[in-house]
């Protein structure tokens, strides 16, 4: 490279905004990871080979931006999530009505499965309390053989779900409804697990549990054994709320490992008969769907069981994505892979005969919490789980049922959250009663039916409330006025219906219907409307109707009144205006103008401004562009004038058709004239402000 040119590409480089001083100190300059900030740039001349190195950088980039993974805290990390999922496991197994080894098989396919899977890194996946209660009444109705089948299909379609963009969906439900929905699992699931916390077998549904509580109660005061076993429970309960309180280190043990082992040491004392987990082999639990299973899909309640279980195992696991990401600062979950994660781990589940699997909040909140930064705790979680199912399955034999069901007690208040309906009467009393609804439909009858009739309460009152429509009616002279504004739905067509009858019992001449305001008009407001224009016109009434839009004229009126004005608007084509000259405004001539000369205030005459600065003021005469061209083709620099001595004139009223193709398009500009007088002392006013001095003149 030549000095010369060298020396104009310095100067160009310093000049260009773009590049960076290398003066400036910039601690990246040196750094490797960030490599050539012009490496890929199309504006920078770059070698072969180039655009491979700058892939390269960005993945390092992204690799820094990362979480750097600790070994050792994600081991530790995944043992405390493993310490809270094992009685989890066992307990929603219990609650479902299942063997309790296919609880812990869902909770190995949650970690090994969908812990490997892209999507959420923090979030753990298993059996979830919140299925409990639909599981209990599926295996019910259809058996636990019947299972596998279900939840086979529940994970193919959420893997379609997934694959076709559909997981941000299920962030559009409303607030209350997921609320209503969440109670509405956790109310029915307090009651159906008092029964094994006392050591005796819930009644079935939802209401039966609910009814039975005192014959419950008194059972169990008769029966010793009874007594010991509620005695575990409610030490339990009372332990998953108070252990928060702990001391630091001591907390770190999870509440319910600690409830299990007072639970394994009462047992094991003399006189103490209470009911244990019974535990058979891992291996021998597994239950692989067949041909008599696969035909029960034509059973329309098998396909309304599958349409559940993907709703609301998808919905859970989403919405506990979202609550997981609040609680800490790293990669953000993304929900299409998230989704096809939880399909994938749920058609391993059918395919085994085990339990759904959805997000668990507990067992995510203890991964955060513990440390974990990347996917390795929660998969680890599942190797343990595994691993002391298989070596270890007689210490599950010791664990008291009345402790697990104690544990789903409290995770059914958590899904309950009674604190959350007084917050939700606070804020919007509204949606206060869309999640109430919810929550008393799925109680009374099943999860799905309250959550479809909870979306539908929902989508009704925002409707509603965008439904809203004002409308002013008052009398002037000889004309009756409607104006609406908003947004007119069928929703308020009683309103607008009594607002149109009011104005034609008004008794003038004359009604004018002004929607210009209306942002939204649907059908049946519109055909409301031009229905009574019709109708008023039929009568001889004159009705102007102005309808929302741009480009919207008035509707035409017809009859003799009408073909009079069309008549005096011919005639008034070919006048001028009057002279827009008024008293309360200084004109060229005028007394208050000022006089000729001052430069500020240029007039036309000899003081019209001469030399460079002419030809944007040019003044009338020889100058002045003449013919035909001369408005097409001013001179440059000029602004386009009206000739002298012309006056602008009425515009021809045009004929509909012509009147149709001249209509403004969507993308055309609306200005408003207005026509209300100056005031008096504008003039005065103006130019004591624009023009300092001329006051004092």
């Amino acid at each position: 490279m030549s000095g010369a040119h060298a020396t104009r590409t310095r100067g160009m480089r310093a000049r260009d905004p773009r590049a960076r001083d290398p003066r400036s100190g910039d601690p990246r300059a040196d750094d490797p990871r960030y490599g050539d900030p012009r490496a890929g740039d199309p504006r920078y001349g770059a070698p072969a080979g180039s655009a491979h190195d700058t892939a390269a950088d960005r993945t390092n980039q992204r690799k820094q931006k990362g979480p750097r993974p600790d070994l050792a805290t994600e081991i530790t990390a995944s043992l405390v999530v493993f310490l809270v999922a094992l009685p989890l496991c066992i307990g929603v197994a219990v609650a479902s009505g299942v063997p309790a080894e296919l609880g812990i098989i869902s909770g190995v396919i949650g970690g090994l499965v969908v812990g490997a899977a892209r999507g959420s890194t923090l979030q753990v996946s298993g059996p979830a309390a919140g299925l409990a209660a639909l599981v209990s009444e599926t295996v019910l109705e259809h058996g636990v053989a019947m299972l596998g089948v279900i939840v086979l299909f529940s994970g193919l379609l959420q893997i379609v779900l997934g694959l076709v963009k559909l997981g941000r969906f299920f962030q559009a439900i409303s607030l209350a409804v997921v609320q209503g929905m969440l109670a509405g699992i956790g109310l029915p699931l307090m009651f159906s697990q008092a029964y094994p916390a006392m050591d005796a077998k819930a009644p079935g549904t939802p209401i039966e549990n609910i009814a039975g509580i005192p014959g419950l109660l008194a059972d169990t005061v008769a029966d010793p054994q009874a007594m010991i076993a509620a005695g575990l429970g409610i030490v339990t309960v009372v332990l998953s709320f108070l252990w928060k309180k702990a001391p630091g280190p001591v907390k770190k043990v999870p509440a319910a490992l600690v409830a299990v082992g007072i639970g394994i040491a009462v047992a094991a004392l003399p006189g103490v008969e209470v009911k244990t987990l019974q535990v058979g082999n891992l291996l021998a639990a597994v239950d692989m769907p067949g041909p008599e299973q696969f035909a029960g899909l034509a059973d329309a309640g098998i396909i309304t069981a599958i349409l559940t279980f993907t709703v609301i195992a998808s919905a859970e696991s989403l919405f506990t994505a979202a609550a997981v990401d609040r609680m800490h600062d790293g990669p953000r979950t993304r929900y299409n892979p998230e989704l096809i994660a939880q399909g994938a781990g749920n058609t391993v589940a059918g395919l085994l005969g085990a339990l759904p699997i959805t997000a668990v909040v507990a067992r995510s909140s203890a991964n955060v919490q513990a440390g974990a930064k990347t996917r390795l705790s929660r998969t680890l979680h599942g190797l343990w789980l595994l691993a002391f199912a298989l070596l270890l399955p007689q210490v599950l034999a010791l664990i008291p049922i009345s402790v697990l069901a104690g544990v789903l007690v409290h995770s059914g208040w958590k899904l309950f959250a009674p604190e959350e309906f007084p917050k939700m009467w606070r804020q919007d009393r509204g949606e206060f009663a869309v999640m109430t609804v919810t929550t008393l439909v799925i109680v009374a009858t099943a999860l799905l039916e309250g959550v479809l009739i909870g979306l539908a309460a929902g989508i009704v009152l925002a409707a509603v409330r965008m439904s809203q429509t004002v409308i002013r009616q008052h009398i002037e002279e000889d004309t009756a006025k409607v104006v609406m504004a908003g947004n007119a739905t069928f929703l308020r067509l009683p309103q607008v219906i009594e607002a149109l009858e009011a104005a034609a019992e008004a008794g003038k001449p004359r009604i004018r219907l002004d929607l210009t305001g209306v942002t939204h008009l649907d059908h049946a407001c519109r055909s409301q409307v031009e229905q009574f224009t019709a109708q008023q016109r039929g009568k001889g009434l004159r009705v102007e109707l102005l309808m929302p839009g741009p480009g919207k004229h008035p509707a035409s009126d017809t009859g003799p009144v009408e073909e009079a004005r069309a008549e005096e608007s011919a005639r008034l084509t070919d006048e001028p205006f009057p002279h827009p000259r008024d008293e309360a405004f200084p004109w060229p001539g005028d007394e208050r103008f000022p006089p000729t000369g001052d430069e500020r205030f240029p007039q036309p005459g000899a003081g019209w401004p001469q030399g460079p600065g002419a030809e944007r003021h040019p003044q009338p005469g020889a100058d002045w562009p003449q013919g035909p061209a001369a408005e097409r083709s001013p001179r440059p620099g000029a602004v386009r004038s009206p000739r002298p001595g012309s006056l602008p004139r009425r515009p021809a009223t045009a004929s509909a058709p012509s009147a149709a193709a001249a209509a403004p398009g969507p993308t055309a500009e609306w200005f408003y004239l207005d026509t209300t007088p100056m005031p008096e002392d504008f003039a005065q006013r103006y130019a004591e402000e624009y023009a300092p001095g001329y006051g004092q003149r």
